[in-house]
């Protein structure tokens, strides 16, 4: 029943979010991983678009923050309100006590509010003064990163990267999903945009997560995704050249998500169990924000996702 519904929900968003397959297939993975995404790609691919349709597809609600500059912690946590008739300070909730958040072009923010949005993140909480605040239990974070203007921006340090469950690279439409945009923006002029007709409980969406983490995982795919994580931080048991490469590796939290993220690849699937595909193919999202490249691999313009295609041919499959 629970899956049933996920498919609805799946074809709802790619009604919405027209040839971004794998992008709405990650947020419902990310969702059910109980995770938060991180989406590189230049402006106007439907990324707003596509985390207003997840909102309206569940049961929940849905707040956009345009990262700038001049933002303040407290635009994003909240603040405490003196109310001289009572005479007393009343906390008023900010933006982060929504359940879904699209934290638009994230690395325009100063550090302290990245600091602030990694609590929330991490912990599921915000603190205030000298009062944590707990955030509600569906709580997702979608954050975009514009590739094409890097002028006042700051970079996200590894520690916040890493809290990002997936780190997805989108790019431009073909010619005919771009005439198809065309046409499903033509019509919701003339008719409106259209609704989810029965939006995903949160109570279904808490059973499917339940489902997923009951899904049956074979001790050599485990010891495969395991290996693969290891062999980002010691590159030179496998190969010379991977050794030169990378910095540093991929923390244990790496292992978490992919494991997670295949479990949820496989309940879509429609599958009880994992498979090596199943790793293989949320690998690339999970890993790719979570590697230090070496001075020598930048300098050789080599990109994570080229180490990450050379572990995956040194490390065998079961």
């Amino acid at each position: 029943m629970a899956l049933e519904q996920i498919k609805a929900l799946h074809d709802y968003l790619n009604s919405q979010v027209l040839g971004q397959p794998e992008f709405t297939e990650n947020l419902l993975i990310a969702l059910l991983a109980d995770g938060h995404l991180l989406v590189e790609g230049p402006p106007g691919l439907a990324k707003t678009r596509a985390v207003n349709a997840l909102a309206q597809g569940v049961e929940s609600n849905f707040h956009r923050v345009q990262f700038t500059p001049d933002l303040l912690p407290a635009d994003l946590t909240g603040t405490d309100i003196y109310r001289p008739e009572t005479g007393q300070f009343v906390f008023q909730q900010g933006p982060l006590f929504h359940n879904l958040i699209l934290a638009d072009e994230i690395n325009r923010a100063p550090a302290k509010v990245q600091s602030a949005l990694l609590e929330a993140m991490a912990e599921r909480q915000v603190t205030v003064g000298q009062r944590t605040y707990p955030l509600p239990d569906l709580f997702m974070v979608l954050a975009t990163q514009n590739p094409l203007e890097q002028e006042g921006t700051y970079p996200l340090p590894e520690a916040q990267l890493d809290r990002f469950l997936m780190h997805l690279n989108l790019d431009y439409p073909d010619a005919e999903t771009e005439r198809k945009i065309l046409q499903l923006t033509r019509g919701e002029t003339l008719h409106g945009q259209a609704s989810m007709p029965q939006p995903l409980s949160q109570a279904a969406l808490f059973a499917a997560r339940q489902e997923v983490m009951q899904l049956y995982v074979d001790d050599a795919v485990e010891n495969y995704l395991v290996e693969l994580v290891i062999a980002t931080r010691q590159p030179q048991a496998y190969d010379s050249q991977l050794a030169n490469w990378i910095g540093y590796g991929a923390s244990p939290r790496a292992t978490i998500a992919l494991e997670r993220c295949a479990r949820a690849k496989a309940w879509l699937g429609g599958r009880d169990f994992v498979t090596p595909d199943d790793v293989i193919a949320v690998y690339f999202n999970v890993l790719r924000h979570r590697i230090l490249l070496s001075y020598q691999a930048e300098a050789d313009a080599i990109s994570s996702d080229q180490v990450l295609t050379h572990i995956l041919n040194q490390v065998p499959a079961p």
